[in-house]
């Protein structure tokens, strides 16, 4: 009999329900992301601290003492009277939210945006505690390590954001795209495991039998503010990955 797995994990090591990080923190780990994933390069400047405050949606203050943060660690450069640099990417943190690794590790996340399309869908409209009737944008992709196929992912987000959305417009990092064009980033998110068998759509992504017992992780993801902005689904390959939580 498959043994089912089930686990809690917060983006933010900390409980759901537990003390939350102060939003200094969550804007520095925000821009470390940015980072990593080659939005802002080394040695680039960032934008002005007025400019990134109000993209962020955050105070000039909570921006500086963010920016002091990720300068303490080495990561940036502030330079009287020209701005902030990016000195070096952290490793150690590339991809924190992707938590696939392969059996023999590590290996390099990147997905292909495989279909968008806004339906309703009940189980994810009682996540997000609204009518059944309410509408999402379902966004499915392939995710790869390397060059392999590893897992089958849906994300659902609210109608509301777009009018219109395509698979070509989305960026391989969706949290900077529902950034710079739905408004919102997330801040921490919660990840369910268990073994779960495939759908016919993941498995025909990971061309595997319907039906064939892989992992699974459903994830919440939230906002600084606590909003849930977020429903995803991932069937993952264990003959090929494993799911990888790591606290430092």
């Amino acid at each position: 009999m498959t043994k089912q797995i089930y686990n809690s994990v917060n983006a933010d090591f900390g409980a759901r329900q537990g003390k939350r990080r102060p939003m200094y923190v969550q804007v520095s780990e925000l821009l470390l992301r940015e980072i990593n994933a080659g939005h802002w390069r080394e040695g680039e400047r960032l934008p002005v601290e007025a400019v990134l405050a109000v993209e962020l949606k955050v105070a000039v203050g909570t921006l500086r003492k963010a920016l002091a943060l990720l300068e303490s660690d080495g990561l940036v450069e502030r330079r009287q009277g020209s701005g902030t640099y990016v000195k070096r990417s952290s490793p150690e943190a590339v991809y924190q939210l992707f938590r696939l690794e392969l059996l023999t590790g590590g290996g390099t996340p990147h997905a292909q945006t495989l279909s968008v399309r806004r339906e309703a869908n009940e189980t994810v409209a009682a996540h997000f505690n609204v009518s059944p009737d309410t509408l999402f944008w379902r966004i499915e992709r392939k995710r790869f390590l390397d060059q392999s196929a590893i897992a089958a992912e849906e994300m659902w987000v609210r109608a509301v954001h777009a009018e219109t959305l395509s698979a070509a417009e989305l960026d391989e990092s969706l949290y900077r795209h529902y950034r710079e064009h739905f408004g919102f980033w997330i801040s921490r998110v919660e990840d369910r495991l268990r073994v779960f068998p495939a759908t016919d759509w993941a498995a025909d992504i990971l061309a595997l039998p319907a039906r064939t017992p892989l992992g699974w992780i459903e994830r919440l993801s939230w906002t600084g503010d606590d909003r849930l902005e977020e429903y995803s689904r991932t069937w993952f390959n264990p003959a090929i990955c494993h799911y990888v939580s790591r606290m430092c």
